[in-house]
């Protein structure tokens, strides 16, 4: 249901802004699907044998303001930030500061006697068998990483490292402790450091007391009416599981980047994109941060993510040279949707 105070106004802008943009049928596709999902706003990239052949954003960044989305408005990650996290994991193992198969104990103290077989793989991949403590957590609380890694750390485990695959949030919060203290510094300042700045781009991890120019707000749908994002602690706003503000523009460098060797060797981007074999010789189609099943029935490498009032997706189709980003600003919006009907005009594939 359209929200009787917003809804029509919502409306207004998607076909103001449709009206500037109707050279290209793309828009028209996205400007549908968003007034459809009810989706304040949007912004998209599409990079094609490493050339950015669109960037356009749709709606708005903010109800209150009457803000329109740009190339430049600034979202926030959701899950899609694993990706980096686990590309500054590999990038450590490559330094000699761990290996990925050590027990996460030898790097992060006070672990329980459970975890003693949890390795770094099994953290990067979701087989380690972990619980989220996201029932035990007061997320308006702030906790240091010792107290998160002490609440995950009293749940038992659901099965033997290994054995079986779960999504894991708590995993790659614990990543970024581990790169925190692996690494001599905040894990967000070796991002920047390692990753973003060599790749030309602005991302960061989340401040919601800094002045962000260009900052999208995010929203929820509640009884059909749009409401602001539920605030959490600031703290639970920087763990290593997807908490990075970040535009298409950037995502569009770091698909750029992942087309060469430069920034990431071929080593680790096969390691990110290899599925783990399970100890009873399954796999599981989950690499290192990143999805390896198909989309639109092709070869792909992919990742989602929901936080806070936004759901992105960033995906690769391997053999079409074809990369496509899709930011949003709704909870629970139907992103890959979005993004398979933008993917498949590239891709003449039937939609």
């Amino acid at each position: 249901m359209r929200s009787r105070f917003l809804g029509p106004l919502l409306a207004v802008a998607v076909f103001a802004l449709s009206g500037a943009v109707r050279a290209d049928p793309v828009d028209d596709i996205v400007n549908a699907e968003i007034a459809r999902q009810q989706i304040p706003g949007a912004s998209i990239a599409v990079i094609k044998n490493g050339q950015v052949i669109k960037q356009a954003g749709y709606g708005m960044a903010n109800l209150e303001h009457q803000v329109a989305v740009t190339p430049d408005t600034v979202f926030q990650s959701g899950s899609v930030g694993k990706q980096f996290t686990a590309a500054l994991v590999l990038l450590l193992a490559a330094d000699g500061k761990l290996r990925l198969d050590d027990p996460i104990s030898r790097h992060l103290a006070g672990t329980p006697p459970a975890w003693k077989k949890i390795t770094v793989r099994h953290l990067l991949n979701h087989t380690a068998g972990l619980r989220d403590p996201d029932d035990i957590l007061k997320m308006n609380q702030d906790y240091t990483d010792t107290q998160l890694q002490r609440a995950g750390s009293t749940l038992p485990l659901q099965w033997a490292p290994g054995t079986k695959w779960a999504y894991s949030n708590f995993g790659y919060q614990l990543l970024g402790i581990l790169c925190t203290r692996v690494g001599g510094k905040f894990y967000g300042e070796q991002l920047r450091e390692r990753i973003f700045a060599p790749a030309g781009m602005q991302a960061r991890v989340i401040s919601e007391r800094d002045i962000v120019p260009h900052r999208a707000a995010g929203y929820d749908v509640v009884k059909g009416e749009f409401k602001n994002q539920q605030w959490v602690s600031p703290t639970l706003n920087t763990t290593a599981d997807g908490s990075l503000y970040l535009t298409v523009r950037d995502l569009a460098k770091w698909h750029i980047a992942l087309d060469g060797d430069q920034l990431l060797g071929a080593a680790i981007k096969q390691a990110m994109w290899t599925p783990p074999t399970l100890k009873n010789g399954s796999t599981v189609p989950y690499g290192f941060g990143w999805e390896t099943s198909p989309t639109l029935e092709r070869r792909s490498l992919w990742h989602d993510g929901a936080w806070q009032g936004f759901t992105t997706q960033g995906t690769r189709f391997v053999d079409d040279g074809l990369a496509v980003v899709v930011l949003t600003n709704r909870s629970e919006a139907n992103v890959d949707k979005l993004l398979e009907l933008v993917a498949a005009h590239y891709l003449r594939a039937p939609r």
